[in-house]
């Protein structure tokens, strides 16, 4: 079983899988060419969009995703560096924030994820992100 058929197996991936979706266009099943195209599909401002940008679950249950567009060319794999947000944000008291994240990821490294590295804040030994592989080896953070 190569790694794109792990992701085709009943219950990989989860919420992951379920994002995949969101990023066509509203409404069809029909994927976006560009990251321009997906950005005014979302109707996010011409201005804002090497800012970053931001997607979240109608519904309230899933976390949100971050799409942060990096300047430097990647020479492997992906130039969109993702960060899943399940910890609530730093507002949160830090042990819910890390519980969230460790169970977060405890879900994606049974789905085929693979963590990298725990990432501290900074001059701590607090956790402040982890920042894993797909299993294709694209970057994200379980932030």
């Amino acid at each position: 079983m190569d790694d794109h058929d792990r992701l085709r197996r009943p219950g990989a991936g989860g919420a992951v899988l379920v994002y995949g979706a969101r990023l066509c266009r509203r409404g069809s099943a029909e994927g976006l060419g560009s990251w321009e195209a997906f950005l005014t599909d979302q109707n996010v401002p011409a201005d804002e969009w090497n800012d970053g940008a931001s997607i979240t679950d109608p519904t309230g249950v899933l976390p949100a995703l971050s799409f942060l567009k990096v300047p430097e060319p990647r020479t492997a794999k992906n130039r969109l560096h993702l960060d899943l947000q399940v910890s609530g944000g730093r507002a949160e008291p830090q042990h819910l924030r890390e519980q969230r994240i460790r169970a977060t990821a405890e879900s994606l490294l049974t789905a085929g994820a693979t963590l990298v590295r725990e990432v501290p804040v900074d001059n701590t030994t607090t956790l402040d992100h982890l920042w894993m592989h797909d299993p294709e080896g694209n970057d994200f953070c379980v932030v």
